[in-house]
C-alpha cells in the first residue's frame, strides 16, 4: 500500500460513498489518501482544527476523519500514523482523535494512540448558537503528543 497526497473534494467524495456513520468535514487543514497495490483509492484521512474550542491552541491538530474501505488490513493504522508524522513534521505538538464510545479503538492504539478522555453524549446545540443536531453518542477522546 502506498501513501499520497489527496485533494479535500476527492477525500470528501470517498468519505460519503464509504463512511460507516459520518459524512464528509467541511474544512480541513490537509489530508492523506492510501492507494493498493493496484493504485486503487483505499482510504483516507483529514486532519484539521480542533472543533472544541477549548482545545485549539494553534499546536494541536484533529484528526477529524479516518475511512478506510472493507477487508483493507491495518488501513487505518496506516493513515493515523501518516497523520501523526504530518503533523508533527508542520509543528504540531499534540494530535487528538474521537472515536464512538462503541468502538474498540485498536488501530489508534497501534499507531500509538492513548485514550485521554470520555466524552458524554451532547448536543452542539445552544440558545445562542444553533446547530444542527449530529449524532449524540458518547465517544472517546484519543491524543498522542511529540
Amino acid at each position: 500500500m502506498t501513501l499520497k497526497p489527496i485533494t479535500l473534494r476527492q477525500a470528501a467524495a470517498f468519505i460519503e460513498e464509504n463512511h460507516r456513520h459520518c459524512g464528509a468535514p467541511r474544512g480541513w487543514k490537509f489530508g492523506i489518501a492510501l492507494h493498493d497495490d493496484r493504485d486503487e483509492l483505499v482510504g483516507v484521512v483529514i486532519v484539521g482544527r480542533p472543533v472544541a474550542r477549548l482545545l485549539a491552541d494553534g499546536l494541536t491538530a484533529e484528526i477529524v476523519r479516518c475511512c478506510v474501505r472493507e477487508g483493507v488490513e491495518n488501513g487505518c493504522s496506516r493513515l493515523y500514523g501518516a497523520a501523526r508524522r504530518a503533523a508533527l513534521a508542520m509543528g504540531y505538538r499534540r494530535i487528538v482523535t474521537y472515536t464512538l464510545a462503541s468502538e474498540p479503538g485498536a488501530s489508534l492504539r497501534a499507531a500509538g494512540f492513548a485514550e485521554a478522555a470520555r466524552v458524554k453524549a451532547e448536543s452542539w446545540d445552544r440558545a445562542n448558537r444553533r446547530r444542527e443536531a449530529g449524532d449524540c453518542l458518547p465517544k472517546i477522546r484519543w491524543e498522542i503528543a511529540a
